[in-house]
């Protein structure tokens, strides 16, 4: 009963008025608001602050700025090895698996459209029959992206969509859901092939921002948006920063059929770091 009231009252609430609300309550910069935020945020979800590159939470400017918290460098172990690839997030994997007949797998019997997941763009037929693992990164988690392999853009898109939140219950109950909120997806050449990396969008996540373009939302749209890069404009380093969600959400990331295998000890429900080791390239 319970999870069906919290079904229920998402459909309800104004998605993106509250996002919009939760980005300017997150930006502000009043000491003993954000202090008392971040204090709490702290206490509730038993935040490792020692892993901070800034371990004192009075030191930053806003709960946005605490949220998005850097790292220190012994915070990881980061593979290095060109054959691998890299978790590019802290979080726990929601799924991981193939791409079968254009559907990937969501949670308990339900599956969502790859097509969907990727706006139709042309790009979605270097991922027919592939590898995909979904991440979910909860509120005490590092919210930074990065790179699994060295690799270079070629194509951002937009896509606007619902805000429901990206939690296990909904995914549960909430048909489609990550190809139905609000994504902003980016394509790679890679050693590994063609990969993207898409980054679901939730209620209270007020932002997601990559380090080419800056925030890409808000403000927020209507319809697809598309940017295309050459190859020379925009080439990282494996472990590089991707982006960052301005509040906690999900990623999808896909790779092209045979170009990889996933780790054999990695499967639903394990939680994972940024920098270890989650698949070969063949």
């Amino acid at each position: 009963m319970k999870d069906k009231l919290f079904i229920i009252l998402q459909y309800i609430l104004p998605q993106h008025a509250l996002s919009a609300l939760m980005h300017r309550i997150a930006r502000c910069t009043k000491p003993w608001f954000k202090h008392f935020l971040i204090t709490q945020f702290i206490k509730l979800f038993q935040v490792n602050m020692a892993e901070a590159n800034e371990p004192n939470p009075g030191e930053y400017e806003s709960f946005n700025a605490f949220f998005t918290r850097r790292l220190n460098d012994h915070a990881r172990t980061l593979e290095s090895d060109p054959s691998n690839i890299a978790c590019p997030v802290d979080g726990c994997i929601s799924q991981i698996g193939d791409i079968h007949n254009g559907q990937l797998f969501q949670a308990k019997g339900k599956h969502f459209n790859l097509s969907a997941l990727l706006g139709g763009d042309t790009k979605t037929s270097d991922f027919e029959d592939g590898l995909f693992t979904t991440i979910y990164l909860s509120p005490k988690d590092y919210h930074r992206i990065h790179f699994p392999t060295d690799g270079t853009l070629t194509k951002m898109l937009h896509i606007p969509g619902d805000l429901f939140s990206v939690n296990p219950t909904t995914a549960e109950n909430i048909d489609e859901l990550f190809a139905r909120n609000e994504r902003v997806v980016a394509f790679f050449d890679t050693p590994a092939g063609p990969m993207a990396m898409v980054m679901v969008g939730a209620i209270f996540v007020s932002s997601i921002e990559t380090v080419w373009h800056g925030e890409v939302t808000p403000p927020r749209h209507n319809q697809v948006r598309s940017w295309t890069y050459k190859p020379e404009e925009n080439t990282f380093s494996k472990n590089d920063e991707m982006a960052r969600f301005n509040m906690g959400s999900t990623i999808v990331l896909l790779y092209g059929k045979d170009n990889i295998a996933w780790a054999e000890d990695l499967a639903a429900g394990q939680t994972v770091r940024h920098g270890q080791v989650i698949a070969s390239i063949k």
